[in-house]
C-alpha cells in the first residue's frame, strides 16, 4: 500500500527532481541557493576531488551535519559530526545552545571540526575518516567563546582564531601541532567596533605571504562579508569589506567558506538569513586581484566589493556529475534513522523503534507532561529541515493508545509550532488541530479544530505557503483528503529555522505503553 501510494505521487508531480528545489539547471548552470534549507553558518574544504561541508545545529541531535559534493552544487547529507555532547543538560531541548559555527579543515591525513556552545566550551572533533566515527574532544571548558577556526602555518606552527559571543574581537592562540590544546590565553589582533560590529564567523586562510581572516560583520540579516589581512599573524590587520547586498533580496551574504577547486577556481559559499527557512546557502564565484584582495560575486563598477549573484555557470571541477538534494522523503526502509532526521534532545533508544514493524518508524508515546503537551518542552519530535519553498507533507500512521490524551501526528514547529494528531479521547480518537508557543501564557497546545473518526489509520497532510502560513488536511482513504481549521503563522525556531516532522507523545505524567506506527513521510511540491 504504502509504496503503491509513493509511487502514485511521484508519477504526479512528474518524478523527485520536479518535486523539489533543485540547483542544478541540467544546463551546466545553477541557480541560488544550492542549499534552500537551514544549514547556517557554513563551511567548505576540497579533499582531493570531495567537496565536505559542514552547518550549525544548536540544540538539534545529532549534531553538525556533515554534506558532501563533487561539484559544489549538488550535496547530499552523508554523516553527523557527533551523537551527544558531554553535558547531561542536552537529555531535554536547550533551545538556542549546542554547537554553533563549526569550521573544517584537513591537516596531515585527519579531518577537523571546530566548534563553540554558549556555555559549555570549545570542542574539536577528529577522523580520519569522515564517513565513520568523529572523536569528540572538550579542549576549553569557558563560556561565550565563538565561531573557532584552526590553522597550521607553513613551519608547522598550528593556530585558532574566534570571536566573542555576539561578535567582538578577533582573538588569535597558539596551539598544539595536534590540534587537541591550546598554549596561550589568546591575544586579540583585531577589534573595531566602528567599521565591523559584530564580527564573528572566522575562517583563516594564508596566500601569497598574506594572512586573511574572513569574519562576516554587521549582524545576520543586514551584514556583509569583511576581510582581513596582514603579513604577520599577530598583525597589524587591514580590513576590507568584499561582499554585500546588491538589489537581488539577498540580504546580509556573508558567513561562509571559501574553497579552490582542482582547476584552480575560487567559490565562496555563504548564508542568507530567509525567515521560516533558516538560513540557506548560496554559491559565488570569487577572484583574486593584482592587488591580492579578493572580489566574491560580482563587481561591475570595480571598487573591490562584490554583490552576491542568484546563479550562473556552475564551478569547473574537471568533470561533470549527476544532480543529487540532501535527502528528505522517507520510507522508513532501512535499519538506522535517516541521515535528515534530528531530534531537540539527545536521541533516546526509548523513543522509536525501525525493526518493530519492517517498514514502518514506531515512534513511541514519551511522556511530555510540561504544560499539557506544549511541544517546546518535548525532545522526541523526530524533525527535518524546510527543504522547498512551498513543500506539501504527507504521512500515514495507525495508533495503538492506551489512554486518554495520547496523541500522534504531523508538525510544523518553531515558535510558535502547530500540529495535526490523531488523538485518543473520553469517546473515541478525534483528529485535533492545535497551536501553541512557549513565550507567552497560557503555554499549553490550544485546539484549534477537531473532527470525530471511527479509525485507528489516517493520512496526514501539511502545506506550506509562500506568504509563511501553513494549512493541514487528513484522510482516511489516502487520497480524499479533508481541509481542517484556518491558515496558521510559521515561524523560526531559537536561532534555526521552522522544521517539520512527527512525533507521538502522552500528556500525562505517567509513562504509556502506547505507540503509533508511520509508513512514510513524504515532501513534494505544492502543486
Amino acid at each position: 500500500m504504502k509504496r503503491a501510494l509513493l509511487l502514485l505521487l511521484l508519477l504526479v508531480v512528474g518524478g523527485v527532481a520536479q518535486a523539489q528545489w533543485i540547483p542544478d539547471q541540467g544546463d551546466g548552470t545553477y541557480r541560488n541557493p544550492i542549499l534552500y534549507a537551514d544549514y547556517s553558518d557554513p563551511d567548505v574544504i576540497r579533499v582531493g576531488d570531495d567537496y565536505w561541508m559542514v552547518a550549525s545545529s544548536f540544540t538539534c541531535m545529532p549534531g553538525i551535519p556533515l554534506l558532501h559534493s563533487k561539484d559544489l552544487v549538488n550535496w547530499q547529507i552523508v554523516n553527523h559530526i557527533y551523537d551527544r555532547l558531554p553535558q547531561d543538560k542536552y537529555t531535554h531541548p536547550v533551545h538556542g545552545e549546542g554547537s554553533w559555527a563549526p569550521s573544517i579543515r584537513y591537516h596531515k591525513g585527519v579531518f577537523y571540526v571546530y566548534f563553540c556552545t554558549p556555555y559549555d566550551g570549545l570542542f574539536v572533533a577528529r577522523t580520519k575518516n569522515p564517513l565513520g566515527k568523529w572523536e569528540l574532544h572538550q579542549m576549553v571548558d569557558v563560556v561565550k567563546w565563538e565561531d573557532p577556526c584552526p590553522f597550521w602555518d607553513e613551519d608547522g606552527q598550528a593556530y585558532l582564531v574566534h570571536s566573542i559571543h555576539r561578535g567582538g574581537p578577533a582573538i588569535m592562540h597558539r596551539m598544539s601541532e595536534d590540534g587537541l590544546r591550546l598554549l596561550d590565553n589568546g591575544v586579540t589582533v583585531y577589534h573595531n567596533t566602528k567599521e565591523n560590529p559584530v564580527l564573528e564567523g572566522m575562517k583563516m586562510t594564508k596566500r601569497n605571504g598574506w594572512y586573511y581572516i574572513f569574519a562576516p560583520a554587521g549582524g545576520v540579516s543586514m551584514g556583509w562579508q569583511t576581510v582581513l589581512r596582514a603579513k604577520n599573524i599577530y598583525g597589524p590587520y587591514e580590513a576590507r569589506r568584499v561582499l554585500q547586498a546588491g538589489d537581488n533580496g539577498i540580504n546580509g551574504p556573508h558567513q561562509g567558506g571559501l574553497v579552490e577547486t582542482q582547476t584552480g577556481e575560487w567559490w565562496f559559499i555563504h548564508f542568507q538569513s530567509k525567515g521560516i527557512y533558516g538560513r540557506v546557502c548560496h554559491l559565488q564565484p570569487a577572484c583574486w586581484g593584482a592587488d591580492d584582495w579578493i572580489v566574491i560575486g560580482e563587481d561591475p563598477d570595480g571598487d573591490g566589493v562584490g554583490t552576491p549573484l542568484l546563479g550562473g555557470r556552475k564551478p569547473d571541477v574537471g568533470k561533470s556529475y549527476p544532480i543529487a538534494i540532501p535527502q528528505t522523503s522517507d520510507e522508513f526502509a532501512a535499519k538506522k534513522l535517516g541521515r535528515q532526521w534530528q531530534w531537540h534532545a539527545y536521541e533516546q533508544s526509548a523513543w522509536y523503534s525501525l525493526r518493530a514493524r519492517k517498514g514502518w518508524m514506531r515512534l513511541y508515546a514519551a511522556s511530555c507532561p510540561s504544560e499539557e503537551g506544549n511541544l517546546h518542552f518535548a525532545g522526541n519530535l523526530l524533525l527535518q529541515k524546510i527543504a522547498e519553498p512551498t513543500p506539501m507533507v504527507t504521512t500515514c500512521l495507525e495508533s495503538h493508545f492506551t489512554v486518554e490524551g495520547e496523541r500522534a501526528g504531523l508538525v510544523m514547529h518553531g515558535n510558535p509550532y502547530t500540529f495535526i494528531a490523531l488523538e485518543r479521547c473520553e469517546e473515541g480518537n478525534r483528529v485535533r488541530l492545535y497551536s501553541g508557543k512557549s513565550d507567552k501564557y497560557p503555554n499549553r497546545p490550544q485546539v484549534e479544530a477537531e473532527q470525530c473518526v471511527a479509525s485507528d489509520r489516517i493520512w496526514l497532510r501539511l502545506y506550506l505557503d509562500e506568504d509563511a502560513y501553513c494549512r493541514f488536511a487528513y484522510s482516511l482513504d489516502g487520497e480524499h483528503f479533508q481541509a481542517i481549521g484556518g491558515r496558521y503563522a510559521v515561524a523560526p525556531g531559537v536561532w534555526i529555522g521552522a522544521k517539520v516532522g512527527i512525533f507521538c507523545l502522552s500528556p500525562n505524567v505517567v509513562s504509556s505503553s502506547a505507540y503509533a506506527d508511520f509508513d512514510f513521510v513524504q515532501i513534494e511540491r505544492q502543486q
